[in-house]
């Protein structure tokens, strides 16, 4: 079995790749990207419906356990699973309207080009 020594002039398919990357094409400038890939009013409402998700059953539950259900804690447990669920569909109505906000904000602009 014959084997095939690498010449040290010769680049392997590695050096190759490095080479594409890291050169500049036909004198072009990369600028660098900083912003943030997410927008800070995202990162906010997601704290806040994480800090809700929280808050909202566990809070359902002890102020529902003994004023509403009498000390039955089975519906109270059950008034805080209603609660999570109405938090989650709450995040869900919100994340959609955004992402419908975004589309008609892409399309307005897209018109102005033309």
């Amino acid at each position: 079995m014959a084997t095939r020594r690498i010449i040290s002039t010769e680049k392997t398919i590695l050096d190759k790749d490095d080479d594409d990357i890291s050169s500049p094409v036909a004198g072009q400038q990369q600028s660098s990207n900083t912003a943030p890939a997410v927008p800070m009013d995202v990162i906010l409402k997601l704290l806040a419906f994480t800090f809700a998700m929280v808050v909202v059953p566990i809070g359902s539950y002890f102020l529902s356990v003994n004023t509403f259900f009498k000390g039955n804690s089975t519906y109270a447990g059950g008034l805080a699973a209603v609660m999570a669920n109405v938090v989650l569909v709450g995040y869900v109505i919100v994340a959609m309207n955004e992402d419908q906000s975004d589309q008609l904000e892409a399309k307005k602009k897209a018109g102005k080009k033309e």
